[in-house]
C-alpha cells in the first residue's frame, strides 16, 4: 500500500470513530500523544474544528500532539493578544516558530541601497519585530530580502543584502532572534524575488557571519526550484536554522504530492535537527474532516 492510500483509507475508519467518540462527549476529537518532531501548524488551519478563536486553536494544535506553532502574521496582532499567544504556548509547554518581520515582496530597496538612513529604517522595524518576539516568546523571524533590481549586478545586489543584514543582526544578536532568510520559487509562486536558491543563501549567511542570520528552507519552495532537497540540507546544514514543508503540486500537507515526506522527516531526525517544521501549506480538503487528513499526514510521515 502507498503512503496516500495509508492515509487516505485509514481516515475513513479512525478519524470517524475519534471524531464519534468526541461529538458523543461533546468535545473535539483528542490525541494528546506527542509527535516526535515539532511540527508547527497556524492559524485557520484547524478553524472548522477548533474555532475562530486563535487560543482554542493552539489548545486544539496541542491536544492533537503538536509542539509547536507558527503565525506569518503575528506582528499585526495587538500587543495584548501576543501576550496572550506566548502565555498560552509557555503554558502548553509548546514552541512558537517563526513571525514575519519582513516581506520585500516587489520591493528592491533592500539589495540596492546601503545609506545611513535606509539603515536606520529597516533597524527600527526590527526593533518592533524583537518586541513582538519577546511577547511572545520566539527566537526565528522570517526575512526576505525583496525583490532584485534589473539595473543592477547580481554581485552588487549580494553586497548590498549582506551589508543591510549585518546591520539587523546588531539588533537581533542582542535579543537573541534570528532572521531566518526564506528561500522562494520564481516558477509558481513568487517571480523576480532575489533569494531564490540554497546555496545563494549559504553564501549570503557565511558572509553575514551571525548567528542571527540563518536560512528558512521551505521545502515545497525548494522542491520547484531547484529539487535535490536532502543534499542541498546537508551541504548548507550550518547555516539552516528553520525547517518548512509542503507538498507539491499543489502545496498541500504532506502525502498529498510527489516528496517523500517520511523520508524527509527521517533524515532531519537522524540528523539531530530539533527545531521547528513549519506547516507553510493548506489542506486539501475542506472542514473538518480536511483537518484530520492533515493530523494523519503527519503521522503517517512521522512513523518513520
Amino acid at each position: 500500500m502507498d503512503r496516500r492510500d495509508f492515509v487516505t483509507t485509514s481516515l475513513a475508519g479512525a478519524a470517524l470513530s475519534v471524531a464519534a467518540a468526541a461529538k458523543a462527549r461533546g468535545q473535539q476529537p483528542s490525541n494528546r500523544a506527542k509527535f516526535r518532531m515539532k511540527y508547527a501548524p497556524h492559524p485557520n488551519m484547524f478553524k472548522a474544528s477548533a474555532g475562530n478563536d486563535v487560543i482554542d486553536q493552539i489548545k486544539f494544535a496541542a491536544d492533537q500532539g503538536f509542539t509547536a506553532w507558527e503565525d506569518n502574521g503575528m506582528m499585526r496582532r495587538p500587543p495584548d493578544e501576543q501576550e496572550k499567544i506566548g502565555k498560552t504556548l509557555a503554558g502548553l509547554g509548546m514552541t512558537m516558530g517563526v513571525f514575519v518581520s519582513s516581506g520585500g515582496f516587489g520591493q528592491t530597496d533592500f539589495v540596492t541601497k546601503t545609506d545611513k538612513a535606509f539603515q536606520k529604517g529597516i533597524c527600527d522595524h526590527m526593533k518592533g519585530a524583537v518586541e513582538t518576539a519577546k511577547r511572545v516568546g520566539a527566537t526565528w523571524t522570517t526575512y526576505v530580502p525583496g525583490s532584485i533590481n534589473t539595473k543592477l549586478e547580481d554581485d552588487y545586489q549580494t553586497a548590498n543584502c549582506i551589508a543591510n543584514l549585518k546591520a539587523l543582526c546588531e539588533v537581533c544578536e542582542p535579543a537573541g532572534l534570528v532572521m531566518v532568510l526564506e528561500i522562494l520559487n520564481w516558477w509558481a509562486n513568487h517571480p523576480g524575488l532575489f533569494l531564490r536558491k540554497m546555496p545563494q543563501a549559504y553564501l549570503i549567511c557565511r558572509a553575514v557571519g551571525s548567528p542571527s542570520c540563518k536560512i528558512l528552507d521551505d521545502l515545497y519552495h525548494a522542491q520547484i526550484q531547484e529539487g535535490n532537497l536532502i543534499p542541498n540540507m546537508q551541504m548548507a546544514w550550518d547555516e539552516i536554522g528553520y525547517i518548512q514543508v509542503g507538498d507539491n503540486p499543489g502545496r498541500k500537507e504532506p502525502t498529498t504530492g510527489e516528496i517523500n515526506y517520511k523520508n524527509i522527516f527521517k533524515w532531519l531526525h537522524d540528523k539531530g535537527y530539533q527545531g521547528v517544521i513549519g506547516m507553510e501549506h493548506g489542506n486539501s480538503r475542506k472542514g473538518a474532516e480536511g483537518e484530520m487528513a492533515v493530523i494523519e499526514a503527519y503521522r503517517y510521515c512521522d512513523a518513520f
